[in-house]
């Protein structure tokens, strides 16, 4: 397991704060982009020589001999959890340090605790090594000591490679994990070469992260630095310390509880499918890498980064994609090949189904790693705590389930689904909300008119449609010539109106009130289209009635034969001859912010758009006002207002206005 190494040591990199700069979404996407595919290049040679140098262990040792080995790899990896949490607190100080004085001291301080915290880890581990090797099922408790000793050099090499990260200097970082590989692999063939077994292995990987510390570089002198006022802020310390320690437990306790559970063989065979499914984490964490620091540098949380997020999210699962299709595309005897015929277990097939499985589960925790560390990129998140409950929740379902391999992985599929959608679902919500409305002069408010006016303006507008044919003989003068004073007419043409257009009424607020405006020239300016899926092909990310019209105009320059802009030139002339319903509807919270057309969008674009500048005067406005108007999906459109829309869909679902228009014809007759 000694990719999930490198996996989560990349993560470090994640943590390298750059000073807070205000930067074009062009730009950050850009930084975003060429950071990952060198990390995702730089990722691809580390998780080779890992992959070397498991497969080298899994052959020389087979299934039994590989578990081993795994199980204490795996004990190391959780130890990472403190080691990372060192280095992403010593990348962001030394990168936010204004002198190498500072720098230098910010890195004794933190390299003096993670030795104290490495020395008294490895003591614990030394002196409970009897119980831990029993509860893994080691021949051999001297593994342990081995393991204690490198989680000694481990805890302080988070340290060492913090402060190149924090620098800057990535390409010495990449060269210090690139040589902790080399030593690995050949540490590996060597001592298993001289018949030191599992114990080499095991070896092998202890020397890799001893003369990986020995050999960061750069790194300050030790000798006439001063500790006193160094402040490490606890906050920092304490998000990283319980992130990485969630991530840690889900990258690697369910290898120790299958370790312990099942027999070496089968441990062995999960352990084959856990190395090659998380090397999908790996090439994933490329892109959070990047991430972290372009997303600290864009600024402060007040500010947008959520083009950085939303752009990881797609390379992340762009990267998971193709990596879990080559995985399936795979023939089941190259696996056989890979790790050699003995990992070919009768109660459970082939290598490759439960490969796949894992690598899609691995795939949709890097989706939830990837809002976790955007969100501590930006503030002390309380994601980090969430990760860690369903760590937790983990190690409790598979202790609870695992009657096959199987089974263990699907306890933990299920698990990050839940945990991924718990994650996206409040960041959906808060990125779509609404927006802080922009003000304008207060509006000249006329005559208050009374909903069934309203309703009876609207259905004029809305009666030439194929929905009224039937109806249309019947009800026109009701329609034409309104008795507004009529109960039975209003419910007749609100049952009409709601046969076309009753999901859109629904939705606005009960305490809206409708005025009469009376509308300047500049104040056209306020009025929004409302982003139906026609407006939305030539607004170009800006629905404010002046921008529409004006990119409308350039387009019907060129020859079209689009409906809608027939449409549009067909009524350009019927608006300057008066031949349609001058009642234009908007919606709004109040007379000094922005509107948004209810009803006649094609009209007054199409006038706009005529020969000569449109007479405002031959518009009769209309406006709904109400302080709940951001509830409405038809004046602010996001997950919250479209949210209230599908549950009013399914609401009124049953609800048929023909049969109310077929009672009234019947107490007519």
């Amino acid at each position: 397991m000694a990719e999930i190494m490198k996996s989560e040591e990349e993560a470090e990199v994640a943590s390298g704060g750059l000073a807070p700069v205000a930067a074009p979404v062009k730009t950050l996407r850009s930084k975003l982009l060429g950071g990952s595919l060198t990390l995702l290049a730089g990722s691809g040679l580390v998780g080779l020589t890992n992959l070397v140098y498991n497969v080298a262990t899994a052959r020389l040792l087979g299934p039994s001999g590989f578990a081993h080995a795994t199980a204490v790899y795996t004990m190391l990896m959780l130890a990472s959890g403190i080691t990372l949490s060192f280095q992403v607190v010593c990348a962001k100080y030394v990168a936010k340090s204004n002198s190498p004085q500072e720098r230098s001291a910010f890195f004794a301080t933190l390299h003096q605790r993670s030795w104290m915290a490495g020395l008294a880890i490895g003591l614990l581990l030394f002196l409970f090594k009897g119980p831990l090797a029993e509860y893994l099922n080691l021949p051999s408790s001297f593994l342990i000591s081995l393991l204690a000793l490198g989680t000694a050099f481990y805890i302080p090499l988070g340290v060492r490679r913090g402060y190149i990260q924090g620098i800057h200097a990535f390409a010495p970082l990449a060269v210090n994990f690139i040589l902790e590989g080399l030593v690995r692999v050949g540490g590996v063939f060597l001592l298993i070469e001289i018949g030191m077994g599992v114990e080499g292995a095991v070896l092998a990987s202890v020397l890799a992260v001893i003369v990986a510390y020995l050999f960061a570089a750069p790194s300050p002198g030790l000798s006439s630095l001063s500790f006193r006022g160094i402040v490490i802020s606890f906050q920092e310390g304490l998000q990283a310390t319980v992130f990485f320690s969630g991530q840690t437990v889900i990258n690697n306790f369910d290898i120790v509880l299958v370790k312990h559970f099942f027999p070496p063989a089968e441990a062995g065979f999960y352990a084959a499918v856990a190395l090659v499914g998380r090397l999908v984490n790996m090439c994933a964490w490329s892109v959070v890498n990047t991430m972290f620091p372009v997303s600290a540098g864009a600024g402060s949380e007040e500010q947008d980064g959520s083009p950085v997020l939303f752009t990881s999210l797609v390379l992340v699962f762009l990267i998971l994609s193709v990596l879990i299709f080559g995985l399936w595309m795979v023939p089941s005897f190259l696996w056989k090949m890979l790790f050699g015929s003995h990992f070919e277990l009768g109660l459970y097939g082939a290598l490759a189904p439960l490969l796949i499985l894992y690598a899609v589960m691995t795939g949709v925790y890097s989706l939830s790693s990837v809002i976790i560390t955007y969100e501590m990129s930006r503030k002390i998140a309380n994601t980090s705590w969430l990760q860690l409950a369903f760590s937790g929740a983990l190690v409790v379902g598979v202790y609870m389930l695992h009657h096959t391999l199987r089974q263990v992985i699907l306890v933990q599929l299920v698990l990050m689904v839940a945990l991924l959608a718990l994650l996206i679902v409040p960041l959906l919500r808060a990125h779509f909300a609404s927006k802080p409305l922009a003000t304008y002069p207060g509006l000249r408010l006329g005559r208050r008119l009374t909903e069934e006016e309203v309703m009876a303006e609207f259905l004029r507008s809305e009666f030439h449609h194929p929905e009224f044919d039937e109806y249309r003989n019947q009800f026109d003068h009701l329609v034409r010539n309104p008795d507004l004073a009529s109960a039975r007419e209003n419910a007749v043409r609100q049952a009409l109106l709601f046969l076309r257009r009753g999901p859109m009424w629904r939705e606005l607020p009960a305490d809206t009130v409708w005025y009469e405006v009376q509308l300047s020239q500049d104040e056209l300016e306020r009025i929004r289209f409302f982003p139906r899926a026609q407006w939305r092909r030539v607004a170009q990310g800006s629905f404010y009635l002046t921008d529409v019209v004006e990119r409308i105009r350039i387009q019907l320059k060129a020859p079209t034969h689009s409906n809608f802009f027939g449409k549009l030139r067909l009524l350009s002339s019927s608006v300057q001859d008066n031949l349609v319903n001058p009642a234009v509807l908007l919606i709004g919270v109040d007379e000094t912010g922005p509107l948004t057309i209810l009803d006649g969008n094609h009209r007054i674009a199409a006038a706009m758009l005529g020969d000569s500048p449109p007479a405002l005067d031959q518009f009769r406005f209309i406006c709904g006002f109400s302080p709940q108007m951001t509830r409405c999906c038809w004046y602010a459109t996001n997950v919250n207002t479209l949210l209230r829309y599908f549950k009013n869909l399914v609401r009124y679902f049953t609800y048929d206005p023909e049969s109310d228009i077929d009672r009234y014809q019947e107490r007519s007759a």
